[in-house]
């Protein structure tokens, strides 16, 4: 078994919105003696104390045993959103790559598995008042994001049993943003064309209230943080990690100065499944039916057992990602290089 103080990290996906923000914590960290970030593309930046490999996490000839070896913590991040339409495609990646993360990690007799669940995972619950961790992880059936998150708690639990010594940690947060994500953002769920600066208040005069959109967000950078107490700390099992308030059309239409109008979900979802089924938009259909249905999060246990608490409010993260969405903001890696469209 590799150490116990959580001196050289494995972080998988570490060009992404979540490993960009925890690479760098990592790289400011004394605890840290050394971070190998794998992606598929390898990038320029390069932040103190971080090597990179390039690894495909979709192919069976990535050797992940080599690249976790000597490592005292795996931090699992890598994961596919698209094509929503080939789910096949992202099952490989996000499932049957995931499963090799696991193996591996075994294999190279890793000290700690850190994993990126969600609040996805759950099954659905309720939007009055919030669960805890041991609220069902069966995900909701129709929408890939889902039942692939869903699917790997089911994995998770036979890596525990046929693991003891693993520390596992299955981090489930919110929906996660910040300003350089938004370009990267934009393109996942609006589309590679829908111009940034549409997010402008004054081109919204009203704000669709769809029954059941009412969700968490969390700024990444306070997700990174909680990964980064969790690699030191001596805990396990599942946290949840979201910001406070819950967000809903009346918050939304404070901020963006738009009056909420009610609107049917049938409507709404019909929309959607039409710009869906024509390619105009990435997000679908069985991703919003999930959405309305996502339960509350309680976040007592990362409170309690983590010490953490989120720096930013909701509306701070939300601010801060319209703005980004405004002017194409982007990062220093493929997965957020900014691209500005219109």
């Amino acid at each position: 078994m590799s150490g116990e103080s959580g001196g050289r990290i494995v972080v998988t996906g570490a060009t992404g919105n979540v490993g960009t923000s925890l690479t760098r914590l990592l790289a400011e960290d004394a605890e840290v003696e050394s971070v190998r970030g794998l992606a598929r593309r390898i990038p320029d930046w390069s932040p103190a104390k971080t090597a990179w490999s390039a690894v495909d996490l979709a192919s069976e000839d990535a050797d992940l045993v080599k690249e976790f070896e000597g490592a005292d913590t795996v931090v699992h991040l890598a994961w596919a959103f698209q094509p929503t339409h080939d789910p096949a495609t992202t099952w490989r990646t996000n499932v049957l790559g995931s499963i090799r993360v696991f193996e591996a990690a075994g294999a190279a007799k890793v000290s700690a598995l850190v994993h990126a669940s969600s609040v996805g995972a759950y099954s659905p619950g309720p939007k009055e008042h919030a669960v805890d961790e041991s609220w069902p992880t069966h995900g909701w059936p129709d929408a890939a994001y889902c039942r692939e998150k869903a699917y790997l708690e089911r994995a998770l639990d036979s890596f525990e049993h046929e693991h003891p010594g693993v520390r596992v940690v299955r981090m489930r947060p919110a929906f996660l943003f910040k300003r350089e994500s938004a370009s990267e953002q934009r393109r996942i769920f609006g589309g590679r064309f829908l111009p940034g600066p549409l997010a402008r208040p004054e081109l919204l005069p009203f704000l669709p209230d769809i029954p059941g959109l009412r969700i968490q967000v969390l700024h990444t950078d306070d997700a990174a943080k909680a990964y980064q107490l969790a690699i030191h700390g001596r805990v396990q099992g599942a946290f949840n990690l979201a910001g406070e308030p819950p967000v809903d059309a009346e918050m939304l239409g404070e901020m963006l100065g738009a009056r909420p109008v009610r609107l049917p979900r049938p409507a709404a979802r019909s929309a959607i499944a039409a710009a869906w089924g024509l390619h105009l938009l990435p997000a679908s259909p069985h991703l919003f039916d999930a959405v309305l249905r996502l339960p509350l999060m309680d976040c007592s246990r990362a409170q309690a057992d983590l010490q953490w608490r989120p720096e930013r409010t909701a509306g701070e993260v939300l601010e801060e990602f319209l703005h980004g969405l405004q002017r194409g903001a982007g990062g220093e890696t493929e997965p957020l290089k900014a691209r500005k469209v219109g």
